[in-house]
């Protein structure tokens, strides 16, 4: 079974530099895209989905503060790169 993700973990020095890249923007891509999708749930919801959300009655019930949790928790990646970027000589 050949495909690409085999050949992106591949043994090799550069098949782990590119897997490592791929995770890393794939870290970074998460909090926006939970942030988005809580925007949008709160613009555009109607409340149907938030019944498949356990947890009703609590305080974080529902989809939306579930996405800026998972965002909140996803923000490591970002907080990375800046620290990264703090530190680099200018």
């Amino acid at each position: 079974m050949t495909g690409s993700v085999s050949a992106a973990a591949g043994t090799g020095p550069d098949g782990m530099r590119a897997a490592r890249h791929l995770a890393r923007w794939l870290g970074l891509a998460a909090t926006p895209t939970f942030a988005i999708m809580a925007a949008s749930t709160a613009v555009l919801g109607d409340g149907a989905a938030d019944m498949l959300c356990a947890g009703q009655g609590s305080v974080l019930g529902g989809m939306v503060p579930m996405y800026l949790l998972m965002s909140a928790f996803h923000s490591g990646a970002w907080l990375k790169l800046i620290a990264e970027r703090r530190l680099r000589p200018s």
